[in-house]
Formats: structure tokens, sequence, C-alpha cells
């Protein structure tokens, strides 16, 4: 399948209904990982993403979450935005926030890797996305949840599990999916240490409290002043060596 025919499926797929469950969100990744050849780096993003929301999702932590609606809840509502990403990007790409644009503009481009991509991904979907997901879950569900709600002990318990998760995950993508060869996995530690996903989850946490306060022009500025350093950011990962 050439590229064309390839992104018209991307986006007959990310056009439907917006996801409303756990299992519509899965479902919708997997349909992309079929679709997208091995040469495309939006794969492997996917991918990174399809792993740690399975991992997040059978993983609770004993006792179980404060706040399982909440967070579930946001969990979609965070998807959500990397599908429109997707779909906005094939329809009107200047459209696309900066962020997401240094991966989308190099998804063929040779010499990267494919945990470059991974990451290159996350970093866009966390460092711009997360904080409106987590703004758009609370005013779905009337809250203003603080450092010491239930609400927020549950966004630290994912954090735990994605810092435990994620190396094991880029090693998976870097070693070989797919029966292909492996990569130089040195690059992870690397990587890693460029960027933190705690860290960059717990300021998307900030800067959601922070966007709160604002309004009009102030608001769409601290977004745009976001989304130009995330940009940067992803670019450096993709380009890191």
């Amino acid at each position: 399948m050439d590229r064309t025919a390839a992104d018209s499926r991307l986006i007959a797929i990310t056009s439907g209904p917006p996801p409303a469950t756990i299992a519509d969100v899965l479902g919708l990744m997997q349909k992309i990982d079929g679709l997208l050849p091995t040469g495309d780096g939006l794969k492997w993003f996917n991918l990174l993403y399809m792993m740690v929301t399975q991992n997040v999702d059978s993983s609770p932590p004993q006792g179980g979450w404060e706040n399982p609606a909440w967070l579930t809840r946001l969990d979609v509502v965070f998807a959500g935005y990397y599908f429109s990403a997707i779909l906005n990007w094939l329809n009107s790409p200047a459209s696309v926030p900066s962020s997401w644009q240094a991966l989308f503009e190099t998804r063929y481009r040779p010499g990267i890797e494919r945990i470059q991509f991974a990451l290159a991904g996350m970093n866009a979907h966390i460092n711009h996305d997360l904080a409106l997901a987590l703004l758009q879950t609370d005013t779905e569900l009337n809250l203003t949840p603080g450092k010491t709600s239930p609400e927020h002990d549950d966004f630290e318990r994912v954090n735990g599990i994605l810092e435990a998760v994620l190396p094991q995950a880029l090693e998976f993508l870097a070693t070989g999916v797919l029966g292909e060869l492996a990569q130089d996995t040195g690059k992870i530690g690397k990587l890693l240490a460029i960027w933190d996903v705690g860290a960059a989850r717990d300021l998307a946490w900030d800067f959601a409290d922070h966007l709160r306060c604002l309004t009009g022009i102030t608001r769409d500025s601290a977004l745009a002043a976001q989304d130009q350093v995330t940009g940067v950011l992803g670019r450096s990962l993709l380009l890191a060596v």
C-alpha cells in the first residue's frame, strides 16, 4: 500500500466517533498499528502508546485507584487529542501544533530510530496535550483536583507505572519488533536522560493549574509558548545521536 492510500485509511480510522472507553482507545490504536508500515515513524509512537496504555489499564495499584472514573475519563480524553492530531495533520498540516509537526513531518525520514520516533510522540502528547486533557476532564466532571487530592495520587501512581515500564518498552521497540534486525539500544539511556516521563507529566499537571488562571490572549500566549518549546524538544529527540 502506498503512502497516499495508507493516509486515506488513517483518515477513516481517526475521523469516526471519539472513543468513549479504554477499549475503544486500544481498538483504534490496534487499527493504526495494523495499517502503518514499519518505515513509518508514527507506527513506533503508536505502538509504544498502546503498550503503556495496556499496562496501566491492566496494572492497578494494590487496593485499586482512588478515583477510577476520573482516571479512565482522563485517559480517554487524552488519547482523543492524539487521534485528532493525526486527523488534523492529514487534512490541514498547518493547523497542527508545532509539538506534533516535529513527529509528523519526519515520519518517513531515514536515519531516525524507532525509539526516537516513540519518544518524540510522547513528548508532543504529554508536554502539549496532557494539560489540556486534564482541564477538559476536570471540567466535564466538575472537579478541581489539588496536589493532595485522590486524583493527583492516582496521577502520581500512573507516573510510577510509566517510569517502570517505559525503558522496557523502548528496549522492546529497539531490539527488533516483527523479527527485524536489532538496533543500538545504547541510545535508550541517552534519550531518557534528555526526556523524563515522570517530570514531563508533573509539569503538565502544573501547567494545567497555571492555565486555569488565564483567559484570552494571555492563555493563548502561554499555550503557544509551551507548544514552541515542546516542538524544539521533539526535534532534538529526533536528531539525537
